[in-house]
């Protein structure tokens, strides 16, 4: 294989970090995320949405955690072992995201991902998802994280 080759190969190939919520599967691209962390303590800011728990201190910066259960629009859970937060950056923001539990990192090729079907499409949450990624041991829903966010809610955690 020529080089050339290998780099349209590398080009076509996203890593994505596996959570749960619930019984389903999501996938974010690697590069979105800065760390995975457990839950620290979480100070609650009154009058704020539901879909945000509060903020921590997060090696000296103050950073505001969300519930990604409550964006989806899925019943929320108490938090246990497995709980981590995906902590990413986005704008220059930095925030944690509440998931069930982190799996895996794996290696999707642009052949292993699919358009979303159009009954899923038709859902509110569904702005927030790119596509379907096969892997061996079933799908996987994969989220595009600067949809998550409106602007004037980046403005809001920005202050």
């Amino acid at each position: 294989m020529d080089t050339h080759s290998q780099m349209l190969d590398v080009e076509e190939t996203v890593q994505v970090i596996v959570f749960n919520m619930g019984e389903e599967r999501y996938g974010v691209d690697i590069s979105q995320v800065k760390e995975i962390i457990k839950p620290p303590k979480i100070t609650r800011i009154p009058n704020s949405p539901d879909f945000i728990e509060g903020v921590t201190n997060l090696r000296g910066q103050i950073t505001t955690i969300i519930n990604l259960r409550k964006r989806f629009s899925k019943e929320a859970k108490e938090t246990d072992n497995d709980t981590r937060i995906i902590v990413i950056e986005y704008e220059n923001v930095v925030i944690g995201m509440i998931v069930d539990s982190v799996n895996e990192v794996k290696y999707l090729s642009s052949n292993d991902i699919d358009e979303l079907p159009d009954i899923i499409t038709s859902r509110d949450e569904s702005k927030f998802l790119t596509g379907v990624g096969k892997l061996e041991d079933g799908l996987l829903t994969l989220i595009d994280l600067d949809k998550v966010f409106s602007e004037e809610e980046i403005e809001g955690m920005r202050k």
